[in-house]
């Protein structure tokens, strides 16, 4: 049974000192820009830049960004590492019920599932991903679903915790994603047989550790974006990582861009926001 809110631990700090008066300052300046628009001292253009400035909601424990989504096409995402169990359920369940996409939440422990749904009983978890998706039902496509899409290809077996969630990401972000896993350079030939795939593609998130040297070969395939993700996996002298940051950061091949080690949610929205605006 799924206790009510009322039951919830840590109740009342989920609405802190100040956080009702936060939503109602928020209401008083929508309000008061419509007013200017409608007596005309604010045309509508004007209104729209100071709406995407307005709204957050402070819990006493995180500021939520609940326009973050208008601004930047991308909704606030929960990291949830260094958070409370109860941090993350109610940190969702605000941006939940605020909005009306799929919340996410990455680098989620498994624990993490059922204490959520006691908020938002329609979660679900990934767990190669370590993504918790509140929402899954709210998902939207984008327009061009049908004919872009972004290509997760990942160098080893090893890779896929950081090429799943990158693919998870862009799946919930409303992207096509197509996967290519275990290509690495060791044998080459596994990739380019996968060419046409690779070629077609609007924009590409290649994920490996070691040398990291997939990227480089792949971005002198193709003609779109890549983005690189170096990950942690290898022997010592891989360096947790940097050995493979390094690598794809002294790429000789031209339109790579490299994130952070085992960053694949930041791979992810930067290809999103590329295969977005590839048709405008």
């Amino acid at each position: 049974m799924i206790p009510s809110r009322s039951a919830w631990p840590c109740r009342a700090r989920r609405t802190p000192i100040g956080a009702r008066g936060n939503r109602r300052v928020t209401a008083d300046a929508a309000r008061q820009i419509l007013e200017s628009v409608r007596n005309g001292t604010l045309d509508v253009d004007q209104a729209v830049e100071k709406l995407r400035r307005l709204p957050f909601e402070d819990l006493g424990f995180a500021r939520l960004d609940h326009h973050r989504g208008v601004r930047t096409g991308v909704p606030e995402v929960v990291y949830c590492s260094g958070k409370t169990r109860t941090q993350v359920r109610d940190i969702v369940a605000r941006l939940y019920e605020q909005g009306d996409a799929p919340v996410l939440a990455t680098r989620a422990e498994p624990e993490m599932l059922d204490v959520v749904r006691e908020a938002v009983q329609d979660t679900v978890y990934f767990d190669s991903a370590r993504i918790l998706v509140a929402g899954p039902e709210r998902l939207v496509r984008k327009p061009n679903y049908d004919g872009s899409y972004v290509a997760v290809v990942s160098a080893g077996t090893a890779d896929l915790p950081v090429a799943d969630e990158a693919a998870v990401t862009l799946t919930y972000l409303g992207d096509r994603v197509e996967r290519l896993y275990d290509v690495g350079v060791a044998g080459l030939h596994r990739l380019l047989g996968s060419l046409d795939l690779l070629m077609a593609a609007r924009c590409l998130v290649v994920v490996a550790g070691m040398e990291g040297a997939l990227p480089s070969v792949v971005g002198g395939l193709v003609g779109c974006p890549v983005v690189a993700v170096p990950t942690s996996v290898g022997y010592g002298a891989a360096f947790g990582g940097l050995a493979s940051l390094l690598g794809m950061l002294n790429t000789c091949a031209s339109g790579v861009a490299v994130v952070n080690i085992d960053n694949g949610f930041g791979a992810a929205v930067f290809a999103s926001l590329v295969n977005g605006r590839g048709d405008s």
